[in-house]
């Protein structure tokens, strides 16, 4: 987007990344065809580039870019003579752009979409994988770093779960309330993972993607609302609530990212902090525990602690090791270890880092190598943690985290004293 009108840029950046969910949500729900709905969005944002230079900015950039989108339909499908099908479809581009709050179970728009998407009759990783990317706001390189794979793997992956849905012919409609709950858990997933993605941003110049974090907390609110007889849903908000409220205590004043144990306690939200506790309360009056329950209340402890030094760690181990009988995920080996070294000793959670088959399949993932430096200097093996730390650096796109790691190592060279590993910001 450079090389044209710096407003424009902004406005196009900014409709990108607020604006396109909900867009292609609305597409998608009138064409029935993803393919179809991202190749109109792509023109109608190419469109923008050239129109809105010359015309200026409109005052609602999204309906703008619905409208125009839906004459894009219509010409490749005038292009592909699929004269059948854009007789049907040009009726349906006249729903207003609202057309479609307030009807059905669901009356938001990518919530709508995300639980649609979500379908049982893919695996639960294609169903996360084809959310994240089409209606989650991520990038395939976004992704495909949430899955600890390359792009080209994750964008495959896409592909054959879009050839999936064509081929069995699965319906493409907004499932009824007695199908919510099976969907559930891929839904929850999404949501978790777009907050992840905005908490510690792959690349940039900014550590957090704020439009990110929020959108998964108005979605995991509007969730709770949906299925208030669920626990989990309240579990992830209640987590969210947790992770949320320490945004701002995140980087000093120069923006420098700070670990949990450098923040000032004192910055960190308190409202989101109670709403976290009184979600989760409402959560484990339920009687029914769930994985988003665990790790909410692990965050509880982490909020609730007055000072890093007086966190809970044993039961935080604990609360880890039912959490693997969920899932048994490398990330959550990778937090446990974390846990385990600062209940225990910097090497018992190397041993576990260290394990061949764990370390193999986090190879690609900067935070294990940065965790994995802080212990090795903890322990004194200063020149692996130089390595390891060298290792994460290469791994991350984002210039604050490298900043970061860079300012690591440099205290590696003077002996400073070892704070608490990066992985728990």
């Amino acid at each position: 987007m450079h090389g044209r009108d710096g407003p424009v840029d902004e406005a196009l950046e900014l409709a990108y990344r607020t604006d396109r969910g909900r867009v292609l949500a609305c597409l998608i729900g009138i064409v029935k065809d993803f393919d179809l709905a991202e190749d109109a969005l792509q023109d109608a944002f190419a469109a923008a580039a050239a129109t809105w230079t010359q015309n200026g900015i409109p005052v609602n950039p999204a309906g703008w870019l619905v409208t125009t989108a839906r004459r894009k339909v219509v010409d490749r499908l005038r292009r592909a003579a699929a004269a059948e099908r854009r007789h049907r479809v040009w009726g349906e581009l006249s729903i207003a752009w609202d057309a479609g709050e307030g009807t059905g179970p669901i009356a938001d728009d990518r919530l709508r979409l995300i639980f649609t998407c979500c379908h049982p009759a893919l695996s639960l990783e294609a169903r996360v994988a084809l959310t994240l990317r089409s209606l989650g706001g991520l990038t395939t390189e976004e992704v495909a770093r949430a899955f600890l794979t390359s792009a080209p793997a994750l964008a495959q992956r896409i592909v054959r779960a879009k050839r999936k849905i064509r081929q069995a012919g699965i319906a493409y409609r907004v499932p009824t309330p007695d199908e919510l709950p099976e969907r559930l858990d891929a839904v929850l997933t999404v949501i978790y993972l777009i907050f992840n993605a905005g908490y510690l941003a792959a690349s940039g110049t900014e550590l957090v993607r704020v439009d990110l974090c929020d959108e998964a907390l108005r979605l995991a609110g509007l969730v709770v609302d949906l299925l208030p007889g669920e626990p989990e849903p309240l579990g992830l908000a209640a987590l969210l609530h947790f992770q949320d409220s320490r945004r701002s205590a995140r980087v000093d004043g120069a923006g420098h990212p700070l670990t949990l144990e450098e923040q000032d306690r004192g910055r960190w939200d308190k409202g989101k902090a109670n709403a976290g506790f009184a979600l989760l309360d409402r959560a484990q009056g339920m009687g029914a525990t769930g994985p988003h329950q665990l790790k909410a209340a692990i965050g509880a402890l982490h909020t609730g602690a007055p000072s890093a030094g007086l966190t809970d760690w044993a039961t935080i181990v604990l609360l880890y090791d039912r959490l693997l009988e969920w899932e048994p995920t490398p990330i959550v080996h990778l937090n446990r270890a974390v846990a385990v070294a600062m209940a225990d000793a910097p090497e018992a959670g190397l041993a576990i880092l260290d394990d061949a088959d764990l370390s193999a399949e986090l190879d690609v993932y900067h935070l294990f190598h940065s965790t994995r430096a802080d212990l090795l200097r903890r322990s004194g093996r200063l020149d692996e943690a130089a390595m390891a730390y060298r290792r994460a650096r290469s791994l991350t796109d984002n210039t604050v985290e490298q900043s970061f790691l860079g300012r690591r190592l440099d205290e590696l060279d003077r002996s400073a004293d070892d704070p608490t590993p990066t992985v728990n910001r």
